[in-house]
């Protein structure tokens, strides 16, 4: 039997995009994730993560990766109606990655609050007949969902390395982060305008630039 594992990273940051990987891998080969030691992605270290990336597409058939930029995320917050914003461009994105890898049986870590709401709408977008397990925290229930939040991680750590080396140091890019929100602040200061690897929908980003315009106001 094929099995995937799916899942992202990046959901909760201000800025860069949401990545989404699977991993497809034969059933008879699932302990082999486990005999490298993957566990979710949140609980190792960035040289460990790198090094079992590469390990686990070693063991995997086949991966994927779908990344939602923050202009595509943007655009379904802002307009998108209710049950069609964030969980349902996720879930249009984990489709997609299962159908690139084609498996008989796909566990994915639950975005939704409603893990069967997630699935359904994730089963909406697939083309072919496949199981689809959704559930809360299926990243650390399931090595091959922890499998992929490694790649998923590892992938958008490189993305934020590039935007780092080219914009400066802006911390882990999450809203809790003040060196986050102290880049955002000069973004706005320096261009008027947030570039377009920020998440202009987030409401931390709306904030910074309410607080910029009532300033800016006071100025004039």
């Amino acid at each position: 039997m094929l099995v995937a594992g799916v899942d992202d990273a990046g959901r909760g940051s201000v800025i860069g995009p949401l990545v989404i990987a699977g991993i497809l891998i034969d059933s008879e080969d699932l302990p082999k994730l486990v005999q490298l030691g993957v566990k979710d992605s949140k609980l190792l270290s960035p040289s460990r993560r790198e090094a079992l990336a590469n390990e686990i597409k070693r063991v995997a058939k086949k991966h994927a990766i779908v990344k939602l930029p923050p202009a595509e995320i943007d655009k379904v917050v802002e307009k998108g109606r209710k049950l069609h914003r964030l969980n349902w461009l996720e879930a249009q994105a984990m489709a997609k990655v299962i159908e690139l890898l084609r498996p008989d049986i796909a566990y994915v870590d639950a975005s939704d609050v409603l893990e069967e709401r997630f699935k359904q709408q994730i089963l909406e977008f697939l083309p072919f007949k496949v199981e689809v397990v959704s559930e809360h925290k299926a990243d650390r229930k399931y090595p091959v969902v922890s499998a992929a939040s490694i790649i998923a991680k590892v992938e958008r750590d490189r993305e934020i390395a590039e935007l780092k080396a080219k914009y400066g140091d802006f911390g882990c890019g999450y809203p809790a982060d003040p060196k986050t929100m102290e880049f955002l602040r000069c973004c706005l200061e320096k261009f008027k305008e947030y570039p377009e690897f920020i998440r202009k929908s987030w409401k931390p980003a709306k904030k910074v630039r309410k607080e910029n315009d009532s300033k800016q106001t006071k100025l004039v």
